[in-house]
């Protein structure tokens, strides 16, 4: 695998940890009837999944460039 499509694996996997970890939290906001805190960590969730979808496209882009259709 190529360097640059390491990095963005990596990338990827960081974006999906913070979505994670806000996701979290929205759930304990919600829980907790802070709804518009829950809202505000939802919405940077779904930045941080779009973030994570956009490398792992990057990466699967310099896999093929290295490697070919495989």
């Amino acid at each position: 695998m190529s360097k640059e499509a390491a990095e963005h694996h990596k990338h990827a996997a960081d974006h999906h940890t913070h979505a994670a970890r806000h996701h979290s939290e929205a759930a304990k906001r919600h829980d907790a009837g802070q709804h518009e805190k829950a809202a505000h960590h939802a919405h940077l969730a779904h930045g941080h999944h779009e973030h994570a979808s956009e490398h792992a496209g990057h990466a699967a882009k310099k896999h093929i460039e290295a490697h070919g259709n495989k």
